[in-house]
């Protein structure tokens, strides 16, 4: 079982052959030159640690009210 799950939608931007330039939406891909950060291409090759997780929801601000009983 691959980490995100069996089922990964081909990106370049967490693809082995691809590298992001600066702080653009580009990438610069070893097969297919520079590319979209959503462009796929059939030598797709999912690399994991290339995947940044989305942003973890801020907790809400609890009252001491909330935790009396």
């Amino acid at each position: 079982m691959k980490l995100y799950g069996n089922k990964v939608e081909p990106r370049c931007t967490y693809c082995e052959f691809g590298t992001r330039i600066g702080q653009t939406d580009h990438i610069n891909c070893i097969r297919c030159g520079v590319v979209t950060d959503g462009y796929t291409c059939p030598r797709f090759r999912y690399d994991p640690l290339k995947r940044v997780p989305p942003k973890l929801v801020p907790l809400p601000a609890f009252r001491e009210e909330d935790f009396e009983v």
